[in-house]
């Protein structure tokens, strides 16, 4: 039995992150499991729903916006908090397990990692994991299918979000217009990140424009 972890959601202006940990052994996981980014999302439903059904325990952690605008914080720490709370859910004593890298040095994030759950595991990190470690590939599945689960809340209360990254059109555009409505940035907004700082001043320096 091994433990793997990945997390999705770290550089979106909307929305939280999320990550999620699986316990299992590698040979009980479905068959085209690995770095969601590279599967299509009707497909990642149903790897998560196979994986859930396959593996020994499944646990997702979520770091809202409100904690990734405290000042006092950062998303390096923020990231290693999510990989923990996530695996404290499927952690056992003795344990060894594979997270996914987020910080440069992946000794020093597995440590932190480690050192935040309450169980005693071996914990290793290394970049790309989801792309070379079973069990890190479907934690990256099942997280990516839990941050697409809350775009798509986001998108039945406010219309058409995007994907919520910085670069989608869409999701630039939604900002803009919720702006230019409201005044204020939604309460799903990373009012921390350059966009939103990019999109209010494009607002003030229009409504300049008009008199």
């Amino acid at each position: 039995m091994r433990l793997g972890v990945d997390e999705a959601g770290k550089g979106p202006v909307l929305g939280s992150m999320f990550a999620a940990a699986v316990r299992a052994e590698p040979a009980a996981l479905p068959d085209g499991v690995g770095d969601s980014k590279g599967i299509a999302p009707a497909k990642r439903e149903r790897l998560d729903a196979k994986i859930r059904n396959s593996a020994d325990a499944v646990a997702v952690a979520e770091i809202p916006v409100r904690r990734i605008d405290d000042p006092e914080t950062d998303m390096n720490t923020l990231t290693v908090a999510a990989h923990a709370d996530a695996l404290s859910g499927v952690a056992r004593d003795g344990l060894a397990g594979l997270v996914d890298a987020g910080d440069t040095d992946a000794d020093r994030f597995g440590h932190r990692v480690a050192d935040r759950v309450d169980a005693v595991v071996d914990i290793t990190a290394e970049h790309g994991a989801d792309e070379t470690d079973p069990l890190v590939g479907a934690a990256s599945i099942v997280a990516k299918v839990a941050r697409d689960s809350h775009v798509a809340e986001l998108a039945e209360t406010h219309g058409d979000v995007g994907s919520g990254y910085p670069s989608d059109p869409t999701t630039r555009e939604f900002l803009a217009d919720y702006v230019e409505q409201h005044g204020d940035l939604p309460d799903c907004a990373r009012t921390s990140w350059s966009t939103c700082d990019d999109v209010l001043a494009a607002a003030q320096q229009s409504s300049l424009g008009d008199f």
